[in-house]
C-alpha cells in the first residue's frame, strides 16, 4: 500500500500492557476520589463542619480507617506495575470488587441535590473499578 492509499484512520497503534492499563485505571480512580473530596468543600456548611469537628470522621480510629481505605488504591497504582502477574491479578480482582461495592454503596446513599457530583463520581469510580476487575480477569496468558 502506498502512502497515498493509506487512509487518515491508519494511525499507529500498539497493544498496551495489562499492568500499565491497571495502573492507569487506579490513577483515574484516585483522581476521582481526590476531586470528590475537593468538591465537597463547596457544599454549604461543609467547611464549618470540618472546623467544628462535626464530620463522619470524628474520631482518630475513623480517620485512621479512612486513611487505610484510601491508601490501598494509591498503592495499587504502583503495585500494578511492579508485582508479578499472578498476585497482581488477584489483588486487582479483590480490591476492584471491594472498591466497586463501596462506591456503589456511597452512590446510592448520597442522593441529595448538593451531593449529585459525589453520586456521579462514585458511579464513574464504580465503572473504573469494574473495568479493573474485567482487565484482571481477562489478563492474557503467556503463549
Amino acid at each position: 500500500m502506498s502512502d497515498k492509499e493509506k487512509s487518515v484512520s491508519d494511525f499507529e497503534d500498539f497493544k498496551v500492557n495489562t499492568k500499565i492499563k491497571l495502573s492507569a485505571l487506579w490513577t483515574s480512580v484516585m483522581f476521582c476520589y481526590i476531586y470528590g473530596d475537593y468538591f465537597s468543600l463547596y457544599v454549604p456548611k461543609k467547611v464549618e463542619d470540618f472546623i467544628s469537628g462535626e464530620t463522619l470522621l470524628d474520631s482518630p480510629l475513623k480517620l485512621f480507617f479512612a486513611a487505610v481505605l484510601m491508601t490501598v488504591p494509591a498503592l495499587m497504582i504502583f503495585a500494578s506495575i511492579v508485582l508479578k502477574p499472578r498476585i497482581n491479578r488477584w489483588l486487582n480482582i479483590v480490591f476492584g470488587i471491594f472498591y466497586t461495592a463501596i462506591m456503589l454503596l456511597i452512590a446510592f446513599t448520597s442522593i441529595a441535590p448538593w451531593w449529585s457530583f459525589y453520586v456521579f463520581l462514585a458511579l464513574v469510580e464504580s465503572i473504573l473499578t469494574s473495568i479493573i476487575v474485567y482487565n484482571a480477569v481477562k489478563w492474557p496468558r503467556q503463549v
